[in-house]
């Protein structure tokens, strides 16, 4: 009688199905399983969903915000400004060279409107300026000497002496006398400063795509000397006359210009460069930048001086200068056809079709009539049984019914 063969260990068997079921998993092909719902209004939702989904990829992603080309924001800027016109007021004409600070023609300066001139100033003594804190007073008790106040316009010699008009009495102060609103003229030099001609001179680079522009026309039959700015006409004309820049705002020009006030002037480059370099061109647009609805900030106004000798003694005119400040920005974006960008949204918009089928999915198995039959058809729930025995399948199979009230 021949031996009996010796059975394997039990664990022996056990590690050998995991091995045959590992290299299964790793070489067999797997699919999702496939159930046709005839529900028209739950295919409605499906369609509805996933054209919503294929329509903002389309049109916004794509042809709105242009997803497909690689971008880059704030290009490299240079701003040279001039400013050309005469003027008068009561007392004076006035040029370029005093109207206008600073005079290197930089991105941001100001066009003097109305002065408060305090003329032949001198280091002395004089009554402090009744607009200050704790100047007013009635003896010399009031007056702390060599008292300084940071807001006030000297140091305090320890006097109450009578103010420039009326009755008053403030504490005497050492100084440039008189103080600016004891003597100062009002003189106004907006007549004419309507007419006054901005040149804005803007070239822009985006190293990224190593593309250059600038905002005036390669002419050379001095077609800057006798045009100004116009949309449609003279887009690369960019000279603007103040009146015009004040109107574009949308402020009135006799109040700004006693107030003053900022103005900017937005240059905007949005450039995209798979079309012709012809078609990438500036856009202004013009606002006001400072508060003028804030009393305590409105306007915009600045001081300075002239020095000179009179006599061997150190004199001085105080101007407090009310103008329109100009902020020329720049800013824009440039974009051209890149690869990746395009796979990357590409990819995204594929993929995200698919959250069609993941809401309808839960709404077949969750707010369905007979969410539980969707729900045993869409998943085959195995369990495990011995060897021995042969594996039985899920009712899925053998459960006509089921597939009928599908």
């Amino acid at each position: 009688m021949a031996a009996a063969e010796p059975k394997p260990p039990a664990g022996a068997a056990a590690a050998g199905r995991l091995a045959r079921g590992c290299w299964s998993a790793f070489w067999d092909y797997e699919t999702p399983k496939v159930i046709v719902v005839k529900n028209r209004r739950l295919g409605v939702v499906y369609r509805a969903v996933q054209l919503l989904i294929l329509l903002y990829f389309v049109w916004y992603v794509f042809i709105v915000q242009k997803s497909y080309q690689d971008s880059e924001t704030g290009p490299e800027s240079s701003v040279i400004t001039k400013v050309k016109g005469i003027t008068f007021s009561e007392r004076k004409v006035w040029d370029v060279e005093e109207y206008v600070k600073p005079p290197e023609g930089g991105s941001v300066f100001s066009i003097i409107t109305r002065i408060e001139v305090t003329p032949s100033q001198t280091l002395g003594t004089c009554p402090e300026s009744v607009r200050v804190s704790n100047a007013s007073c009635d003896t010399d008790e009031d007056c702390v000497a060599e008292q300084l106040d940071m807001l006030g316009s000297g140091l305090r010699t320890g006097r109450c002496v009578p103010y420039y008009q009326g009755s008053a009495k403030t504490c005497e102060v050492w100084g440039w006398c008189p103080v600016e609103d004891g003597a100062s003229v009002s003189q106004f030099l907006g007549k004419m400063a309507p007419n006054f001609t901005i040149l804005i001179k803007n070239s822009i680079h985006y190293p990224k795509f190593q593309f250059s522009k600038g905002n005036i026309e390669h002419r050379k039959d001095g077609y800057l000397k006798r045009c100004t700015f116009d949309e449609v006409s003279d887009p690369y004309c960019p000279i603007f006359k103040l009146g015009f820049i004040v109107e574009q705002a949308g402020e009135n020009f006799t109040e700004l210009a006693h107030t003053g006030g900022v103005i900017g002037v937005i240059i905007n480059w949005d450039c995209d460069l798979d079309l012709s370099a012809s078609k990438c061109n500036p856009k202004y647009s013009f606002r006001r930048l400072d508060p003028k609805h804030v009393p305590a900030s409105s306007g915009y106004n600045f001081r300075f001086a002239k020095y000179y000798k009179v006599n061997g003694s150190a004199t001085r005119t105080l101007i407090k200068a009310y103008g329109i400040r100009i902020d020329v920005i720049v800013h824009g974006q440039a974009g051209k056809f890149s690869l990746i960008p395009t796979i990357i949204n590409l990819a995204t918009a594929l993929t995200s079709i698919g959250v069609g089928s993941f809401l309808c999915d839960w709404i077949l198995l969750t707010f369905m009539n007979k969410n539980k039959v969707y729900s045993h058809k869409k998943f085959d729930k195995m369990a495990d049984t011995p060897a021995s025995e042969p594996s039985r399948q899920d009712s899925t199979l053998t459960d006509p019914r089921g597939l009928a009230q599908l």
